[in-house]
């Protein structure tokens, strides 16, 4: 069975590389009718932020993505964040220091060193304490020094892995860092506890950035000395801005919750970054998470970094928005409208504005003109297409006033049918009739919505005062 795991760290809020991460991973399990699993990856305390285990939640539930197994739902594999797991860690670590493969350092260096270059080539860092013998180990305990546990890296040979995305990895063990494993407070490194844990845990597959590509061989290396069996691996390519850039939240790029809070419907989000990167191998663009989890393919990722396009995140968000039922459309704009528009029939302007929403932010500018007609220039009244000048325009205005004035059901469908009897009368087509009674209502070249749609909202009182502003502009 696949088992998969996203495994963040609670540094900040979801980012878009960490979305994409926790989406191919619950895709690849979920379609192979897999366990999807949560894990926190707290140990470097130093940079947790306390609120961000539960923005984690948040952001999963947003995007739809529920997970099997994690702190809150144990799966028999817990615990699930790694500063409950302490203990585990450094029983494996003696066993590494039993073995050979790793070693006491007490020199305190326990940030990553530099490499070492020694003319064209990368050196890894070795560490003088790898040298020591057991009587000056003990010596060092003996004064109380306590020490880091660092991977003893082999000097020579090659380790190799391969890639579900970049294809087969090759890395000269004498260029790999004597990784620091366990640090002197007791917590491990990420690069010795996610070995430990997606042993324990039964990864089968692990998916993350490329970013650890390198490093990988020093973790296969730790599955060696252990005796266990490797994951399949798949590394990510980076999501970049347009311009080339690395996209950051600490340069004002948006996180998720943001993007949705901006406006973007969380599907649609989801649907987009799933397309970072990848793709089903024919035109299809449009995805819902049941759609996504036939669809995928983790041999179809593109080793190639992706760029972010705020404009295609956007037409792919008309297409969710278009896509809902009314009702569900009417839920999400609610928040978007501005305050004091509840005097209005919310409902109808929903209905109105649904199909030219592209982002729900776009709602108070669709809408604006319904709480303050803008000023507008008399010139709005010609248009060529529905033969409208300015005369048939001031006729048509002064023609429906006493009309509208004598409706009783104000309604759309009753003010269509007046107003198609009056063309009918008065010999004019009927876009003759609609554009001037439209232009008087919205004071706006376009606008969600015919005449008799944009009086039916307004009521009869604010429409009959807008066609006057109207013959007042046309004289």
């Amino acid at each position: 069975m696949f088992r998969t795991r996203f495994a963040p760290s609670p540094t900040g809020y979801m980012h878009i590389g960490n979305l994409r991460t926790a989406l191919y991973a619950y895709l690849i399990a979920k379609q192979a009718g897999g366990t999807f699993i949560l894990r926190i990856e707290d140990t470097d305390q130093s940079r947790n932020v306390p609120e961000s285990v539960q923005a984690i939640y948040n952001g999963l539930h947003l995007a739809g993505i529920e997970y099997d197994e994690g702190p809150d739902k144990d799966g028999g594999y817990g615990p699930y964040v790694q500063s409950q797991r302490l203990p585990i860690y450094k029983e494996y670590a003696l066993k590494l220091i039993e073995s050979g493969d790793a070693y006491y350092c007490f020199d305190q260096k326990e940030d990553k060193p530099a490499l070492e270059v020694t003319g064209e080539r990368v050196q890894g860092y070795r560490d003088p304490c790898r040298n020591l013998t057991p009587a000056e180990v003990q010596a060092k305990f003996d004064e109380g020094i306590v020490p880091v546990i660092r991977q003893r890296i082999p000097d020579s040979g090659v380790s190799s892995y391969y890639d579900h995305v970049y294809g087969e990895i090759t890395i000269d063990n004498d260029q790999l860092d004597d990784q620091v494993l366990l640090k002197s407070d007791g917590f491990p490194t990420y690069n010795f506890a996610n070995v430990v844990d997606d042993h324990l845990m039964a990864i089968t597959h692990v998916i993350r950035g490329q970013e650890y590509l390198t490093s990988t061989p020093k973790y296969n290396l730790l599955y060696q000395a252990f005796g266990w069996e490797r994951p399949e691996y798949i590394h990510l390519p980076h999501i970049i801005k347009e311009d080339g850039s690395k996209m950051s939240k600490r340069k004002g790029d948006p996180s998720f919750e943001d993007l949705v809070k901006m406006g973007y419907l969380p599907e649609a989000v989801v649907n987009y970054v799933a397309l970072l990167g990848w793709n089903p191998g024919d035109e299809r663009e449009y995805f819902l998470l049941p759609g996504l989890i036939q669809a995928f393919d983790m041999n179809r990722i593109n080793k190639s970094n992706a760029a972010f396009s705020f404009d295609k995140l956007r037409w792919l968000n008309g297409e969710h928005i278009r896509a809902l039922s009314p009702e569900e459309f009417h839920k999400r704009a609610l928040p978007f409208y501005p305050a004091g528009f509840d005097r209005f029939d919310m409902e109808q302007l929903s209905a109105l504005i649904q199909v030219r929403t592209e982002n729900l932010a776009d709602i108070p500018a669709l809408v604006g003109f319904f709480a303050d007609l803008p000023e507008y220039d008399v010139d709005l009244f010609v248009h060529e297409k529905s033969r409208s000048t300015l005369e048939s325009s001031k006729r048509v205005l002064q023609g429906v006033q006493p009309l509208f004035e004598g409706i009783e059901g104000w309604s759309n469908e009753t003010l269509f049918d007046v107003l198609k009897s009056f063309s009918k009368e008065q010999g004019l087509k009927v876009g003759t009739v609609m554009w001037p009674i439209r232009t008087a209502l919205s004071g706006q070249a376009t606008s969600p919505g015919g005449a008799t749609e944009l009086a039916a909202i307004l009521g009869k009182e604010e429409t009959m005062r807008r066609i006057a502003l109207g013959l007042e502009k046309l004289g």
